[in-house]
């Protein structure tokens, strides 16, 4: 039991299908539609984020991109390597030809687009062979990128009320939970610790913050922290504090545009069922048309929040607009 909600461990499938056919929003933007929950986030909405900006101070939420990263290969995934094409030493040997003196430096880089702090975009993840509003998955992404729903059609939306979910801070160090519910203190959350919707409700509370429609919701469980402690390790791919499946329900009733977490997978893992693999992406994605972020770097943001009380803001978190991708880094930046 999770939440409140009994989860069969042995049965994926039909919790999969009852939680899709529970919380689908095919059609309810029209058949043309290529934002999915993005739909939320409205110009009013933007303005009430923008209205949140006091004192100026603003976060970087994102990882570093460099081959220190947290990938190491898995389904090809590795890390940023980025190379240089001009240097300094080039302009000072008079290697570039350029006239009166001037030098300059140019550089190059390749990565995966999910490699680092990124959104995972509405062509990420199928459900037997179905894309984001009832589209046929091979119609949709082809060997020349995401036709359909590419992620450039979300760049000009990602931007405005953003919401701080720190349960590794509540959750972790008490929140009326004791120690031997397998919660650790110092605001971090063990791996195979499912957040529950009760739990995201009482973060909430604790914050003094609402959740509701049109917001950009962050949760942090303290992972991003445990692993730069103690080195990535499994930390892409491995076990992991995350959302349970029973939250499926939260994230369509409130309504909100977006939610990203400081974990590589999102949804806790190990998954809550026997012989599944990311069954809340295959629910939220596909049926729901949720943006989903992963790998962001809460902890400057939320030290900030503990300290002044505040744990809402302006967020801007655009994807590049790559033509085609079913995913892409960000910067995403919380201003305060």
């Amino acid at each position: 039991m999770c939440g409140g909600v009994v989860v069969n461990r042995q049965d994926p499938e039909g919790a999969i299908a009852e939680a899709a056919k529970a919380y689908s929003n095919w059609g309810r933007w029209g058949e043309d539609d290529v934002l999915g929950t993005l739909n939320f986030l409205d110009e009013a909405k933007r303005r009430e984020g923008a209205a949140l900006v006091r004192r100026g101070v603003s976060f970087s939420l994102s990882q570093s991109f460099d081959m220190n990263g947290p990938q190491k290969g898995w389904r090809r995934r590795t890390n940023p390597v980025h190379t240089m094409l001009d240097t300094g030493t080039d302009a000072a040997l008079g290697n570039q030809g350029f006239p009166h003196g001037i030098g300059g430096a140019d550089d190059v880089i390749a990565m995966p687009l999910q490699c680092s702090t990124q959104w995972d975009g509405l062509g990420h993840i199928f459900d037997h062979g179905k894309a984001w509003n009832g589209r046929a998955a091979e119609k949709v992404v082809t060997s020349d990128g995401d036709l359909v729903t590419g992620i450039e059609h979300m760049a000009p939306y990602v931007a405005g009320r953003g919401v701080l979910l720190d349960v590794g801070q509540v959750i972790g160090t008490g929140g009326g939970t004791s120690r031997s519910s397998g919660v650790e203190s110092g605001g971090e959350l063990p791996d195979g610790f499912a957040i529950t919707e009760e739990h995201l409700i009482a973060t909430a509370e604790a914050h003094g913050v609402g959740v509701g429609r049109g917001d950009i919701v962050v949760v942090r469980t303290g992972r991003l922290a445990r692993a730069r402690r103690e080195g990535w390790v499994d930390y892409a791919g491995g076990d992991s504090p995350g959302l349970s499946f029973t939250t499926a329900g939260w994230l369509h009733r409130t309504e909100i545009a977006a939610i990203a977490t400081d974990t590589w997978g999102f949804e806790v893992r190990p998954n809550e069922f026997e012989h599944a693999f990311q069954p809340l992406h295959q629910v939220v994605i596909p049926n729901m048309g949720l943006l989903i972020g992963e790998m962001w770097d809460l902890d400057g943001l939320a030290e900030d929040c503990a300290r002044d009380g505040a744990y809402e803001f302006w967020l801007t978190a655009a994807p590049l607009p790559i033509t085609g991708a079913v995913g892409s880094p960000v910067n995403p930046m919380a201003v305060k």
